[in-house]
């Protein structure tokens, strides 16, 4: 069992019979994440920061952010910065295998402390990123030219989410890519991955294959419309995809129509697609 303040941040796992299936965090797992720390470490005194990984050995980042507060952490898709006093940033990307944690003092981890890159103590909570891999310091001016940041599509998540701005950036993609591989383009909708993009084609009923010139603007928001809510409600802490309908179900029943789910790498990145096709159109 956790602890009651205990809250891990790592790839979503949903249980299917006995076996637990994991998946890239997405948006929803990152602005979480965000709303965890931004409550264990704004407006809070910052004890003791440090850097186990080699690779910051030379960084000097303990000396560099002594003294400086935390004013605020933000999600933007699967992006997390946290703020400091003084125009300061740390900018974290999970990619496949990274984790954010956040313990209360003496706790114990649930990854082994030479896997940390990152601890942040406060007086108590333990703050800690395990396994990298995007793990930088940044001026806040470089937050907003860095084009991994400003160049990021409209983030699913937040609550200025603009489904005119995401249309405009689909229509501008190149319109014979799949509806599926587009949506994983960051600079087109930030935040979904594999499992949102499976789970919101499906709940959409569109086929996740069709070119985006046979693909309506409303059947593009329809998408979106299916996602954005669940996706909102797992980043507030108020529950998330326990049963999924086509993510890692190839094989089984769609719960919809019967047909047998299949599964088939999707894109440049060959991105695993999960989808039905008896009932997605």
């Amino acid at each position: 069992m956790r602890g009651p303040s205990e809250f891990i941040f790592q790839v979503t796992s949903f249980t299917a019979g006995h076996r637990t299936l994991g998946c890239v965090p997405e948006g929803d797992t990152i602005h979480s994440a965000a709303r965890r720390m931004r409550a264990a470490l704004v407006d809070k005194e910052i004890v003791a920061i440090e850097t186990p990984q080699p690779r910051h050995a030379l960084d000097r980042w303990p000396e560099r952010l002594s003294g400086r507060p935390v004013r605020a952490v933000d999600a933007r898709g699967k992006h997390l910065l946290l703020r400091f006093e003084g125009g300061l940033a740390l900018h974290s990307h999970l990619r496949m295998g990274g984790l954010w944690g956040v313990y209360e003092r003496g706790q114990r981890w649930r990854r082994s402390p030479r896997r940390a890159w990152l601890v942040i103590r406060t007086a108590e909570h333990e703050v800690v990123q395990f396994d990298g891999p995007v793990l930088e310091l940044m001026t806040e001016s470089r937050t907003r030219f860095d084009q991994r940041l400003a160049g990021l599509g409209p983030d699913i998540v937040a609550d200025d989410f603009s489904e005119k701005d995401f249309l405009r950036r689909l229509r501008e993609d190149d319109q014979t890519r799949g509806l599926g591989d587009a949506l994983l383009d960051q600079r087109n909708i930030a935040g979904i991955g594999n499992v949102w993009k499976s789970e919101g084609c499906f709940g959409a009923a569109i086929d996740p294959w069709r070119p985006l010139t046979d693909v309506s603007d409303e059947e593009a928001l329809a998408v979106v419309r299916a996602t954005r809510p669940p996706m909102r409600e797992s980043a507030a802490g108020r529950g998330f995809l326990e049963k999924p309908s086509v993510y890692e179900r190839a094989g089984r029943p769609c719960p919809r129509c019967g047909t047998l789910v299949r599964r088939r790498g999707q894109g440049d990145d060959n991105r695993t697609t999960f989808w039905c096709p008896g009932c997605q159109r």
